[in-house]
C-alpha cells in the first residue's frame, strides 16, 4: 500500500502535466470513511485509547489506498488484464495448495465442518472465500469480452471450473452467497440486457447442478449443510451461543440492537465497543458465557452502534460514491465487488480486520483504474 502511495505521488511529481487526476470525488470519498473513524476518538473512553489509535493505524488504507491510485496516470487496458489475471493465479495455487492439505488430513478436515470449522486456508477461510468469487467474476469479464488468445482462454476457463468446484469443497457460507447472488445477477443481465436466452439458460443450470453435484462428492459440502441446519435449529436456545456460531452471530445482534437503542445518534465509539457489548450481554443474555461474546457480525450494524446512525450514513456515502458517481458506466468488476463486499457486510463486520479492508477496498481501486479517461482510444475491453 506505501508502494502505492509512492508511485502516485512520484508520477505527479514528474508528469503531472501529461495527464489530468480525474473523478476526484470517486476517490476522495473514501477519505470520509477514515474522517468517522477519526472522529470517534472524542467519545472514547481514557482506558480504551490504545485501542482507538490502533484502530486509526488499522484503517489508514482509507487514506494511502484513494490517494494513491488518484495520484497514478490511467493503466493502459494490458497491464490491467495481466493484473488482474495474476490475481486469478495467485488464487488458483492458493487453492490447490489447501486442496493438497485437505487430501493430507482428509478424515479430520471432514470432522471440523460438523463442528462449525472449516478447512485450513491463507488468508482466513471467510476472507478467502471472498477472492475466490472474485477472481471467477473477473476471469469471466476477460472472456466475454474476448481479450485472450485461444490457449489462454481454454486455460482461463478452466481454473474458472477448478475456483468453482473449490468453492463449493471450502464450503464457506459468505463465498457460497456471494457466488450464486453473482451468478442470478449474471442470468438476468443476459435475458434483460443481452437478450441471450440459451446462455442464460446454461448458466441457471449449472447453478443448479453445482450445489447437486457438491453435495454428492464433496464430504465438506455434506457436512457443512448437515452442521448449518443443526445451528439454525438451536437459535431459540440461548445456552447454544456458546457452542454454535450462527447462534452466536444471532445473539450478536439482539445484544448490539439494545446498545444502538441507548446511543442511536452518535454511537459508543469504536473503541468502547467490546466493553459496551460485554455489559448487554451479562445484562440480556446472562447464560452465555464471557468467552462466547462476540462483536456484531454485520458492517452496518457494527458501523451504528461504533459511530450511530450519523456515523453509518456518512460510511455509506464515503463507501458507495465511488460506484454512484461513475454510473451508467460500463463497469462490471466494480458491481462484482460492491455486490460482494455489500453482501459481506451482512454477515461479517468485513473493514474491521485487516485482510477484511484490504480486499475490499484494493479491489475496488483496481477496478475504479479501468474507469478512468485515457487520451487514446484502445481496442481492448479496459478492465473496469
Amino acid at each position: 500500500m506505501a508502494g502505492i502511495l509512492l508511485t502516485g505521488l512520484l508520477c505527479y511529481g514528474l508528469h503531472r502535466t501529461e495527464y489530468s487526476r480525474s473523478n476526484t470525488g470517486a476517490y476522495g470519498a473514501f477519505l470520509l470513511v477514515y474522517v468517522v473513524h477519526l472522529g470517534s476518538g472524542w467519545l472514547t473512553s481514557p482506558d480504551n485509547m490504545g485501542d482507538y489509535q490502533r484502530d486509526l493505524v488499522l484503517q489508514l488504507p482509507f487514506l494511502i489506498l484513494p490517494i494513491g491510485f488518484w495520484l497514478l496516470p490511467p493503466l493502459p487496458a494490458s497491464y490491467l488484464r495481466k493484473l488482474w489475471l495474476t490475481f486469478i493465479v495467485v488464487t488458483l495455487v492458493a487453492a490447490l495448495l489447501s486442496t493438497g492439505n485437505y487430501l493430507a488430513h482428509f478424515e479430520q478436515i471432514n470432522e471440523l465442518y460438523l463442528h462449525s470449522k472449516v478447512m485450513p486456508t491463507e488468508p482466513d477461510h471467510i476472507r478467502f472465500s471472498l477472492i475466490i468469487t472474485l477472481a471467477i467474476a473477473a476471469g469471466a469479464g476477460l472472456i466475454v469480452h474476448g481479450s485472450l488468445k485461444r490457449t489462454a482462454r481454454v486455460g482461463l476457463i478452466t481454473a474458472l471450473v477448478a475456483l468453482a468446484l473449490y468453492q463449493h469443497m471450502l464450503a464457506v457460507r459468505s463465498g457460497l452467497i456471494t457466488f450464486y447472488f453473482l451468478g442470478g445477477v449474471v442470468c438476468l443481465w443476459l435475458i434483460i440486457q443481452r437478450k441471450k436466452y440459451r446462455q442464460a439458460a446454461a448458466v441457471a443450470i449449472g447453478l443448479i447442478l453445482l450445489p447437486v453435484i457438491s453435495y454428492i462428492c464433496f464430504p465438506t459440502f455434506r457436512n457443512k449443510s448437515t452442521n448449518t441446519k443443526e445451528d439454525v435449529g438451536r437459535v431459540e436456545n440461548t445456552a447454544s451461543a456458546n457452542n454454535y456460531s450462527l447462534v452466536g452471530r444471532v445473539y450478536s445482534y439482539k445484544v448490539a440492537l439494545k446498545v444502538i437503542q441507548d446511543n442511536l445518534w452518535v454511537g459508543v465509539g469504536k473503541a468502547d465497543i467490546a466493553d459496551e457489548m460485554a455489559t448487554r450481554y451479562q445484562q440480556e443474555f446472562p447464560t452465555i458465557q464471557a468467552a462466547s461474546y462476540i462483536q456484531p457480525h454485520n458492517q452496518y450494524l457494527y458501523s451504528t452502534v461504533a459511530f450511530g446512525v450519523v456515523g453509518l450514513l456518512l460510511f455509506i456515502i464515503g463507501f458507495y460514491y465511488a460506484g454512484l458517481c461513475i454510473w451508467p458506466r460500463y463497469a462490471p468488476l466494480l458491481l462484482a465487488q460492491y455486490l460482494i463486499v455489500t453482501l459481506s457486510f451482512l454477515v461479517e463486520y468485513t473493514l474491521e480486520t485487516q485482510i477484511g479492508l484490504a480486499f475490499a477496498l484494493f479491489f475496488l481501486l483496481l477496478a475504479l483504474e479501468g474507469s478512468k479517461p485515457i487520451a487514446t482510444q484502445e481496442s481492448e475491453w479496459r478492465p473496469a
